[in-house]
């Protein structure tokens, strides 16, 4: 839901810019194409300064483009109304199971013709690339970061119930027992999952994925009540009601629930392995409370931990020398750091001068020997504690990905959010009867996308 999630969803986005650089009629009459570009809502200043001081570097490199502000951050709701209201940025991101729907009506630039010209266009990941493709292969979305799902966890509150935060759990069956002397000894909820804006449906998913499970079979058949499903619901029914290890919100969504992990509320939650970034820039995440380890995955062929993305895209409504603008941009901003030792240097530098976070852990878009390499351009700028994400970065390039569901992702998920809110909810909530209606509404929303 997508870092891409990147995916892999979050916090509600808000406008800072009066009227869009799409518009003609507003721009300054200076001889510049001007583009909007989106800023993540809620950063802290630091991370705001390390991004304008990009903004400057690109326009010194550009001098015929301006580039603007625009705070934004991809939700369900939130996104389907600023796409119906032409209200988006210029340059705007959404998660890879967003990608190919936009692409089929229409309603993102159509700018294949540029992104062909890109240096590193043949040297994606076929399976990354296709989230942002058309159906003859033109890339309308440029993949610009990819993850894997990771279980965060605070090693303090670990720490507090007597846990060896160097050893986080490996089965499920350990994250229950983790959970549940987290909360007796610290007050705090031992694990908690989202359940709101489709981010119920991502995480149900992504464990039933660990466990075996998939919620439709590939080919238009939705696979909603299946044992792998009954198993994840029976675990958070156990850790709710007879455990009383999750705390008291269920309502939580991808940033409500980031908020409160920062904050030491959480134990440890299942979001996208590289939500360091976000944690501590829009949180302020204490980096010593901070841990990552892989997600476990059950004694099964099938079982594999659920992978996402981020796209960057172009409004629809910006022309033909905005769209040409926006694509230097994101190659600037989001591909240069992936691709040419002297960006990625300078991006971190930037981020390491600012106090932002360089080298938490991605997976990568093209493959793990570009990706290592870039660590070593890094290398003398990292700043995060990575030797806390060790239990991650050893194991998730071992493990099997999968790719999100690809017909009706998000519908499927936003039925899934009720099955998981009533089950936290309502004590002995019947899972038969849930499932059989979702298994009906899931099916009904994969034919209606078809």
């Amino acid at each position: 839901m997508t870092t891409s999630r990147a995916a892999a969803a979050v916090a509600a986005a808000a406008l800072t810019v009066a009227g869009l650089a799409a518009c003609s009629d507003d721009e300054p009459d200076d001889g510049r194409t001007h583009i909007t570009v989106t800023i993540d809502a809620g950063l802290e200043q630091d991370a705001i300064d390390a991004f304008n001081t990009r903004i400057e570097q690109f326009e010194e490199a550009n001098p015929d483009i301006a580039v603007e502000t625009q705070e934004y951050t991809w939700t369900a709701g939130t996104f389907t109304a600023q796409l119906a209201g032409g209200t988006l940025p210029d340059v705007f991101t959404v998660p890879f199971t967003d990608g190919r729907g936009l692409i089929e009506r229409g309603q993102i630039a159509d700018i294949g013709d540029l992104t062909a010209e890109l240096p590193y266009r043949d040297a994606y990941n076929p399976n990354i690339a296709a989230a942002g493709e058309d159906a003859e292969g033109d890339l309308w979305a440029v993949p610009i970061a990819a993850y894997g799902q990771g279980l965060h966890y605070n090693r303090t509150l670990f720490e507090a119930a007597g846990l060896d935060p160097d050893a986080p759990p490996t089965t499920w069956e350990e994250v229950r027992a983790a959970a549940d002397r987290i909360a007796a000894e610290t007050g705090e909820a031992g694990y908690a999952v989202m359940t709101n804006d489709n981010t119920g449906g991502w995480i149900l998913t992504t464990v039933v994925n660990a466990l075996g499970g998939r919620t439709d079979d590939g080919n238009g058949t939705a696979t909603v009540d299946t044992p792998q499903m009954r198993q994840a619901l029976a675990d958070l029914q156990a850790m709710r009601w007879d455990d009383g290890s999750m705390g008291d919100n269920f309502l939580y969504d991808w940033a409500t629930i980031n908020q409160d992990f920062a904050s030491g509320r959480i134990g440890m939650y299942v979001s996208g392995g590289g939500n360091y970034g976000n944690l501590f820039t829009q949180n302020a995440l204490n980096p010593d409370d901070y841990g990552l380890t892989v997600l476990p995955l059950a004694d099964d062929p099938n079982a594999g931990v659920l992978g996402g993305g981020t796209l960057a895209a172009v409004s629809p409504n910006a022309e033909a020398d905005e769209q040409a603008a926006a694509v230097k941009w994101i190659d600037f901003y989001y591909m240069e750091k992936l691709t040419v030792q002297e960006a990625a240097v300078a991006d971190a530098e930037v981020k390491a001068e600012t106090g932002q976070p360089v080298g938490a852990p991605e997976l990568p878009v093209f493959d793990k020997a570009t990706y290592d390499e870039v660590q070593t351009w890094i290398a003398d700028y990292v700043n995060v504690p990575v030797d806390q994400m060790a239990p991650y970065t050893g194991q998730v390039f071992d493990q099997p990905l999968l790719n999100e569901p690809t017909v009706a992702t998000q519908e499927v998920y936003g039925v899934l959010d009720t099955v998981v809110q009533t089950v936290l909810t309502e004590e002995g909530a019947d899972v038969d009867a849930l499932l059989e209606t979702a298994q009906t509404e899931a099916q009904a929303a994969i034919d209606a996308a078809a």
